[in-house]
């Protein structure tokens, strides 16, 4: 009997895919257990914090059917050692962390925990304003460029000095990523910092 499904809500978060599983692994892929687990890991791995990123067997539940399919077809990297088993996306940073593990320079944690992110989309409309098709590219590149709570916390300095516009988070996500977020300063040191930035040289930049 199927069961069926309700839908999705307005108040979803989402996962990023690789393009390439579309493209080509789709037309591969003929066997639903491997799907699954190819779809699972790229969920999970997308929620771990860290510098690498794996899962063991045992976290993808009853999906793990599919796991050895996954690693056959070369989507999953696997390393085994005395502890367990860890799979890695094949990834250039599914990569790193395999070699990590294996000379010893990085090892798992004992215990994976996930981390829930606010859909970046949902943060924008709820704190700035309406979504435009310009503005959904702009987030999705800032997604690949910034970390989540960097964006976050962007959006909330945007929202505190009433400066509600996508430029103003742009412009402190940059000026994070060169000249370092918050170093030698605590939260509020930081906020009154950024507030002279924008209201002195850059002030007409800023303006709506």
């Amino acid at each position: 009997m199927t069961t069926s499904f309700e839908g999705f809500t307005s108040f979803e978060t989402f996962t990023a895919v690789p393009d390439r599983l579309f493209r080509e692994l789709l037309g591969q892929i003929d066997d639903a257990a491997e799907l699954r687990a190819t779809l699972y890991a790229i969920w999970w791995i997308g929620r771990v914090e860290g510098s690498f990123r794996c899962m063991r067997r045992a976290d993808f539940g009853e999906l793990a059917s599919g796991v050895d399919q996954a690693v056959l077809r070369g989507t999953l990297l696997k390393v085994e050692n005395d502890a367990d088993e860890f799979f890695f996306l094949n990834s250039p940073r599914g990569r790193a962390g395999v070699k990590a593990l294996r000379d010893g320079s990085w090892n798992p944690p004992a215990m994976t925990v996930l981390v829930e992110r606010p859909n970046v989309f949902r943060l924008y409309e709820e704190n700035i304003g309406p979504l435009t098709p310009l503005i959904a590219d702009a987030l999705k590149d800032a997604e690949e460029t910034y970390r989540a709570e960097w964006i976050a916390e962007a959006i909330e300095l945007a929202v505190k000095n009433n400066k509600r516009n996508w430029r103003y988070c742009e412009a402190v996500l940059k000026r994070w990523k060169e000249q370092g977020r918050h170093e030698g300063k605590n939260r509020e040191d930081a906020v009154k910092d950024f507030k002279r930035y924008t209201e002195d040289e850059f002030a007409e930049y800023f303006r709506e």
